[in-house]
């Protein structure tokens, strides 16, 4: 019985423990989008922009959507849709691929890596916060 009870609080514990990291993501991803509302974008324009801010495509700087889409953790179709958003604002380029004629890469633009450098310092700042080890 002692074996039990001793597995079932460790179950528990292991539960409370997951529990507190959703509870620290959901905090987070409120703030973050808290912080980005002044610049019209939300947290996952901002990991979007972030990424192809960071231009480690294949090709240097674009990404297929699937690429994407594995970075940001969104579906497909989700990111399509936020990247069709972002593109509709001048943030994003998207062009069909030229090895795949069926693929579309994304690209940032001008206006999107300006907004993505006025947003960046209050992500990272949220970040500090949220995150800052105690």
């Amino acid at each position: 019985m002692t074996g039990d009870r001793e597995e079932r609080a460790d179950e528990r514990a292991l539960v409370a423990e997951w529990r507190e990291i959703l509870a620290l993501h959901a905090r987070t991803a409120c703030e973050i989008d808290r912080e980005l509302h002044q610049f019209g974008i939300g947290a996952s324009d901002f990991e979007v922009l972030d990424v192809l801010a960071g231009g480690d495509a294949e090709d240097g700087c674009t990404f297929r959507i699937q690429e994407l889409a594995d970075r940001v953790h969104l579906s497909q179709s989700a990111l399509s849709r936020l990247v069709a958003r972002l593109e509709k604002d001048g943030l994003v380029e998207r062009h069909i691929c030229s090895e795949d004629r069926r693929g579309v890469r994304v690209a940032i633009t001008d206006r999107g890596r300006r907004r993505y450098e006025e947003a960046r310092p209050g992500h990272l700042a949220v970040l500090e916060r949220m995150l800052a080890r105690s």
